[in-house]
């Protein structure tokens, strides 16, 4: 179901209701996310979120790229290639840091948290080969936006384990933002762009739910 954020489209344009959704729904929202951010997170909790976060968006070419090789919508191919560019810069950086946070922590259950990070992958894969125009850009779009709270975890984990952090690459926030709203004013676009978003916000509540849990099982909560 599409929250109540994302229907508000009709009383702005894409982006902007993209961002209020985000607000809501985003990773900047989650508890656990920001115990990492502005919290003392022993070393391992923050050492599993690196370590989660590769494994969703640590894979070659990235989702963004892949967005962009399925070209659903012609429109947005400069700026997710510009997007694409900065991602890859992004993923330099987590796997950097997954590196220096050592091996992934002792936790019960690792068995179903496999599973779990194989079905998210799976997910951003089939949103990123959707085919209904605006979907794919709209998880895009949201993955951009989200990327800002992350960088606050994998800044946080680079302060902590001595990792140099580097500028993100990402087109501006306001090139960002202008594009969305101009590619939602396509015909029958903007409700798919706030539903690609809306699918990539849930499954980024659903990592940090599940490191969550993970953090209470190793008693680190």
């Amino acid at each position: 179901m599409v929250s109540h954020a994302a229907l508000q489209i009709g009383t702005s344009n894409a982006w902007d209701a993209l961002v209020r959704l985000g607000e809501a729904d985003g990773s900047a929202a989650h508890p656990h996310m920001r115990r990492l951010v502005l919290g003392t997170p022993v070393q391992r909790t923050l050492s599993d979120a690196i370590h989660a976060l590769c494994a969703i968006h640590g894979d070659h070419p990235g989702m963004i790229a892949d967005v962009l090789t399925q070209a659903a919508q012609p429109p947005a191919t400069e700026w997710l290639a510009a997007a694409a560019v900065g991602f890859a810069e992004e993923r330099a950086y987590l796997a950097q840091l997954t590196a220096a946070v050592g091996p992934l922590p002792s936790t019960p259950g690792q068995a179903l948290t496999e599973t779990a990070l194989v079905n998210e992958r799976h997910a951003l894969e089939m949103l990123a080969r959707s085919e209904r125009r605006g979907c794919a850009t709209g998880a895009a779009a949201a993955l951009v936006y989200d990327w800002a709270a992350i960088r606050g975890v994998l800044d946080a984990a680079a302060e902590r384990f001595s990792v140099a952090v580097p500028a993100t690459g990402f087109p501006h926030e306001s090139v960002t933002a202008a594009t969305i709203a101009e590619l939602g004013a396509a015909p029958g676009c903007d409700r798919a762009i706030l539903f690609g978003a809306q699918q990539l916000f849930a499954q980024h509540r659903g990592l940090w739910s599940l490191l969550e849990a993970r953090a209470s099982a190793r008693g680190d909560l």
